[in-house]
């Protein structure tokens, strides 16, 4: 079994230029990061992120500075993220998702059986920089693209470090047409292995 990070195979040899923290939040071990998330998205998007959550995409509700961890673990060459976040209320969402290598840096998180976004990573600044391809449409071994524009709009991810255990993210949704159509952002504390 390959025990190297997706994200290392992803990266190839710009992964030691990732800081430490990322570098953590990418281990191939299972562990799990706690931090507080910021999510936003337009008023007009309600019904359209209520319907993606009965596939399993994203999160339908706002909030400001909600508790939240990500636990991850690896089995075979599939990453598993498990994301709590616990509003106010009481309520907890679980945005789960499966990431596998796609080759020539890019990787594929799928948030069900069929359906995925590809990404482009790479290191800028110091910190990690994704930038969404396309979706894709699982059909068996089938990967059928679906263009950013047609769906959601083209995404973008930015993961800086703030120290050797902590980091800050910060993940955009921007359609051509509607403009930024979700956010989510926060800071996280990287767990050890076992998390």
């Amino acid at each position: 079994m390959n025990r190297q990070p997706l994200m290392q195979r992803a990266l190839g040899a710009d992964w030691d230029r990732l800081p430490p923290a990322l570098r953590k939040h990418y281990q191939h071990g299972d562990n799990t990061d706690t931090g507080k998330l910021d999510i936003a998205y337009p008023r007009f998007m309600q019904p359209c992120l209520s319907i993606l959550r009965l596939f399993g995409a994203l999160v339908d509700r706002r909030g400001e500075r909600i508790p939240t961890s990500v636990a991850k673990r690896m089995e075979g060459d599939t990453q598993y993220w498990r994301r709590s976040i616990r509003f106010p209320d009481g309520r907890v969402v679980l945005f789960k998702s499966r990431w596998q290598y796609a080759g020539d840096s890019e990787l594929i998180e799928y948030v069900n059986a069929f359906l995925g976004l590809r990404m482009r990573v790479r290191v800028k600044a110091g910190g990690l920089y994704y930038e969404g391809r396309h979706y894709v449409l699982k059909l068996g071994h089938m990967l059928l693209p679906i263009p950013e524009w047609l769906v959601l709009g083209h995404t973008t991810i930015e993961e800086k470090a703030l120290d050797d255990e902590r980091f800050r993210m910060d993940f955009r949704l921007r359609h051509p047409w509607f403009g930024q159509v979700f956010r989510y952002a926060g800071e996280f504390r990287v767990g050890g292995e076992g998390g």
